[in-house]
C-alpha cells in the first residue's frame, strides 16, 4: 500500500523556485526530485478495502526485472534523486528485493521499505538490513488485532507485525508506522497511537483515507462523518504536544473535510515522482485515472528526460492547464487547484 509517502525532513529542499521559462514560454522544470517511489510489485497477501492498486490493473502487464530496475536506480542516484521508496502492492514478495536495494544503495539513495511486514522473517531483514537499508514503514490496519485483520483479510497478521516492529529495533532501524485511517478504525486512532509508541517507532503517519482506485470503489463503506474527523484532529494534535520528543506525526488530511485543498498528493510531479511495476513514470500514482493523459516508460525513455519534458509531467506543474475558478485564485500557486480540477481537464 503506497500513501503518504512525502518526507518532512527535506522541506527545506522544497521552497527551492523549479520553474523557469523556456525559448518558446512554456514552464521549463529545472529541479531534481527528492523521492522516487518505486512500486515493485502490485502483488500483496492483503485485501485492504483502501488499496492504491489500480482497480483495472492488467495481469498481463510484465514487472520491470532486477536488471531494469537496477538501472532505475543509477538513473535516479545520476539524476540526483535523494531518497527511494521501496513499495507495493508488497515489496517482499519479489525474491529479487536484496539486489534491487543493493543498486539503490550503491546509487547513494536514502532507502525506505514499505511493507505489511506478513511476509518478511527475521533473517531476510537482517539481510536487508547488512545490505544497507536505511528504514522501514510498517502498516497496520488497526492496533485491535481483530479489527485489523477483519480490514486486511490477513489472518494472524496484526501478531506478525508486532514481530516485525521488534526485529526493526532490535536491528537499530528506524522505524515509522503508517495507519490509514477511515470509518472502520478511526474511532480507535488512540490506541492505534499508543501502538506506535509501544512498538518504539519515532515517526506515526496518521493517513487519512485519499480516495482513488480501491477506496473509491468501497467509500461508502470507509468516508468517516465529520464529527469522527474533526475529533480525530483534536486526538491527533493533543497526542502531537503530550509526545513531543517521543514520536513524531506525519498527518495525511482528508481530503472531503479539508478547509482548503493540498498541492496535489502532496508534491507530486514538482517534487517525487511514482514508476510502477510496469515500468510506467507518473507525476502522481492515481493519474492513470486521467484520460488521454501519455505516460511514458522507463523501458522507453531515460527517466531524467521524462521527469524534465515527459508530456503528464508537464500536466502537472505550473498554471495553465487550470480552469476557473483555480486559474485566478491567488492561492493557484500554492495548492495548484485540487484533485477535480486535474481530472476534468
Amino acid at each position: 500500500m503506497s500513501e503518504g509517502h512525502t518526507n518532512d525532513d527535506v522541506g527545506a529542499c522544497m521552497q527551492l523556485d523549479p520553474l523557469e521559462a523556456d525559448a518558446a514560454g512554456r514552464p521549463a522544470f529545472t529541479r531534481a526530485p527528492i523521492g522516487l517511489l518505486a512500486e515493485l510489485t502490485y502483488r500483496c497477501p492483503l485485501q485492504c478495502p483502501y488499496c492504491s492498486n489500480p482497480v483495472d490493473m492488467r495481469r498481463g502487464d510484465a514487472e520491470l526485472t532486477t536488471a531494469e530496475w537496477q538501472d532505475v536506480m543509477r538513473q535516479a542516484g545520476a539524476l540526483g534523486v535523494l531518497q527511494v521508496h521501496l513499495s507495493g502492492g508488497e515489496p517482499t514478495v519479489r525474491q529479487d528485493l536484496e539486489q534491487i536495494l543493493e543498486s539503490a544503495v550503491a546509487a547513494g539513495l536514502y532507502t525506505n521499505l514499505i511493507t505489511s511486514g506478513v511476509t518478511l522473517t527475521r533473517e531476510r531483514l537482517t539481510g536487508l538490513a547488512e545490505r544497507g537499508l536505511d528504514h522501514v514503514q510498517l502498516s497496520i490496519q488497526d492496533a485491535a488485532p481483530a479489527n485489523a485483520e477483519r480490514i486486511s483479510g490477513y489472518r494472524d497478521g496484526a501478531l506478525k507485525k508486532r514481530g516485525v516492529a521488534r526485529w526493526v529495533r532490535e536491528l537499530s532501524l528506524p522505524l515509522t508506522i503508517n495507519a490509514v485511517i477511515h470509518r472502520q478504525n478511526i474511532d480507535n486512532l488512540p490506541a492505534i497511537i499508543d501502538y506506535a509508541v509501544e512498538v518504539g517507532a519515532g515517526r506515526l503517519e496518521v493517513a487519512h483515507t485519499q480516495y482513488y482506485a480501491w477506496a473509491l470503489v468501497n467509500r461508502a463503506a470507509l468516508i468517516p462523518t465529520r464529527e469522527q474527523f474533526l475529533r480525530s484532529v483534536e486526538i491527533t494534535n493533543a497526542a502531537k504536544e503530550r509526545l513531543k520528543g517521543i514520536l513524531v506525526f506525519d498527518v495525511v488530511a482528508h481530503d472531503h473535510y479539508a478547509v482548503r485543498p493540498k498541492p496535489c498528493m502532496g508534491g507530486w510531479g514538482r517534487n517525487l515522482l511514482d514508476i510502477t511495476p510496469s515500468g510506467k513514470v507518473l507525476p502522481c500514482h492515481a493519474c492513470e485515472a486521467i484520460p488521454g493523459l501519455q505516460i511514458d516508460s522507463v523501458r522507453e525513455k531515460p527517466l531524467a528526460d521524462i521527469w524534465f519534458n515527459g508530456e503528464a509531467f508537464q500536466k502537472f506543474r505550473g498554471t495553465e492547464w487550470m480552469k476557473e475558478p483555480c486559474r485566478s485564485c491567488d492561492r493557484r500557486e500554492i495548492d495548484w487547484g485540487d484533485a477535480v480540477a486535474r481530472r476534468s481537464r
